[in-house]
């Protein structure tokens, strides 16, 4: 152990830093934002805090080799080949596929040499995490170990460390006994004993937290000595309600107004182009919205933020080109010369997003799956005149605020564009009202407060 071991470690697959070269010989510092930036910088400067993250990209490894770093932070050069196969061969196509049941299952997946390879990167990968954090751990420190790229570091750095208190997040949902069953029945259990190492873990829902157990007590008969608890990670009110009144986002509600036209009501998604978003699905409901409610024609434009996001997995690609043609095909279909039916941006911009928050008349959040959805309760707390919430039962943000949103089935589109309807003319005060007891529930945890409660019952 080196000598100013730390006393509170988190461990996760990005970090919050970021660096790119400035084109000068020199390296870019960025720093990020989320939820486990603001949770940790609640402890204070001074409790020997460390983040260990992996270097993502030839900015952050360039920034290895040079010894440059931030307080607090430790990048780890894995090797390339390595993190590419255990971050997208095993983290993003495989476990988020088998968490999000997203599997088209008559031909997927298929577990052969190859998969067996990259999990045997994948498993090489989590224990550069745990040994890292074996050696800069101070004796009896307190370990945050994050999601589903490093569910087997618990076990992992339980051997090497019995006198760690060890956590971890997962921020994904949990999938079902019978579809977790698809994993390879040893594969099933590595992962399950490796996340069973920790003391405590931490789900964003009772809903994953019981799945969870139920495929322990299939798998590995329980769940022995380990803790689990639930977490719902909320909205950071005051940081949203002030960053969203910037001149920034002042400039790009005016031009989204002027996209969207004088008098339109606006049905907003904010969403990366993430298979689990069901973004196609939305739009196909909004489709039948103006097929089967002519009177909506040329009164509501929907603005759909869609993000590109992993774009290196060719399906993701697909998707992506599917989203962008659907859209087209409606404005073809139903636009006229001064109403674009579909308004779609996919440059990331947070100053947009947030703009679009604030305009919105109804936010659609209708994903197949998800953990939690922050959109969901992002929307809410920014909205100027109060914004009706179509919200998929399906997300982890329902546990919180199903009450007071218009709950759809994700994969009925006809189901989807009924509520769109009642969305658009559910009076004002109702709506108003809503949103006042939507963002109150949906910042009933924020950030710090989130993760201090991890630490905390770790401690305990």
């Amino acid at each position: 152990m080196v000598t100013d071991a730390a006393q509170i470690l988190v461990a996760s697959n990005r970090g919050p830093v970021s660096y790119s070269p400035d084109g000068k010989g020199g390296l870019d510092a960025r720093r990020g934002g989320g939820g486990l930036v603001s949770g940790l910088s609640a402890i204070g400067s001074d409790a020997q805090s460390l983040w260990v993250c992996a270097a993502l990209g030839e900015g952050d490894r360039e920034a290895v080799r040079r010894g440059v770093s931030e307080p607090g932070v430790r990048m780890l050069d894995i090797d390339p080949a390595i993190h590419s196969d255990a971050y997208n061969g095993i983290a993003n196509s495989v476990l988020w596929f088998v968490h999000h049941m997203l599997y088209q299952t008559p031909l997927e997946p298929v577990f052969d040499r190859e998969f067996r390879r990259q999990w045997g990167a994948y498993r090489a990968y989590n224990r550069a995490f745990a040994e890292a954090l074996a050696a800069d751990a101070a004796q009896g420190a307190a370990v945050l170990v994050q999601d589903y790229h490093l569910a087997l570091v618990p076990g992992m750095l339980r051997q090497m460390r019995p006198d760690l208190r060890i956590g971890h997040f997962t921020h994904t949902p949990w999938a079902p006994p019978d579809y977790f069953g698809l994993l390879p029945d040893d594969v099933a259990e590595e992962l399950l004993r490796g996340m069973l190492g920790a003391d405590r873990l931490g789900f964003l829902t009772r809903r994953w937290a019981d799945a969870f157990a139920a495929c322990c007590e299939r798998v590995t008969g329980g769940t022995g000595t380990t803790a689990i608890g639930v977490h719902g990670l909320g909205a950071d009110a005051d940081f949203l309600r002030e960053r969203a009144h910037r001149p920034d986002v002042a400039e790009q509600m005016a031009q989204l107004r002027e996209q969207v036209g004088e008098g339109r009501r606006t049905i907003v998604r904010v969403d990366r182009t993430e298979l689990s978003k069901n973004i196609v699905r939305g739009l196909l409901a909004y489709q039948e919205l103006l097929e089967t409610r002519p009177e909506w024609r040329e009164r509501v434009v929907h603005i759909a933020l869609a993000y590109p996001s992993r774009q290196d997995l060719a399906v993701y690609r697909e998707y992506t080109a599917e989203v962008s043609r659907i859209a087209a095909e409606i404005n073809e279909r139903y636009g006229t010369a001064g109403w674009t039916p579909v308004v779609v941006h996919v440059k990331d911009d947070f100053a947009r997003s947030l703009a679009a928050y604030r305009l919105a008349d109804v936010a659609l959040v209708n994903p197949i799956r998800d953990g939690m959805n922050l959109v969901a309760k992002e929307v809410p707390v920014v909205s100027d005149a109060g914004c009706a919430l179509v919200l998929s039962r399906e997300a982890g943000a329902h546990w919180d605020l199903g009450e007071e949103a218009i709950t759809v089935n994700p994969y009925d589109v006809t189901g989807t564009a009924e509520a769109l309807h009642a969305a658009l003319t559910m009076p004002d005060g109702e709506r108003a009202e809503r949103t006042k007891r939507l963002s109150a529930a949906a910042t009933s945890l924020p950030p710090r407060r989130w993760f201090l409660d991890q630490l905390e019952a770790l401690r305990a």
